[in-house]
């Protein structure tokens, strides 16, 4: 009998080239060197420089003002079961707002 030979051939195969990643820096290069860096304050000075005091009003913002108001003239029409004059309820919250300030 005759045998057969068979022949095994190697196939090269390319490699896709590599991904360049961009470099994230770290937090700590991100940071400002250790000399342009402000000392932290201690947590009971910072809480004392926000204390307002009780006889002055705080400043608002308008944005924290219509908040406010906002907030009250929900509870308003919320008490009148969302019934009547919107525009009622926010003259009433307004007035009550700036009584509160």
């Amino acid at each position: 009998m005759a045998t057969k030979k068979t022949t095994t051939t190697k196939k090269t195969v390319k490699k896709a080239p590599a991904r360049k990643t961009a470099k994230v820096p770290t937090t700590s290069q991100v940071t400002a060197p250790k000399t342009a860096r402000k000392k932290a304050a201690p947590r009971a000075k910072v809480a004392a420089k926000k204390a307002k005091p009780a006889g002055k009003a705080a400043k608002l913002t308008p944005e924290e003002r219509y908040r406010m108001i906002e907030q009250a003239a929900y509870f308003i029409a919320e008490r009148h079961g969302f019934q009547g004059d919107s525009e009622a309820f926010w003259v009433e919250a307004e007035k009550e707002v700036d009584a509160r300030l």
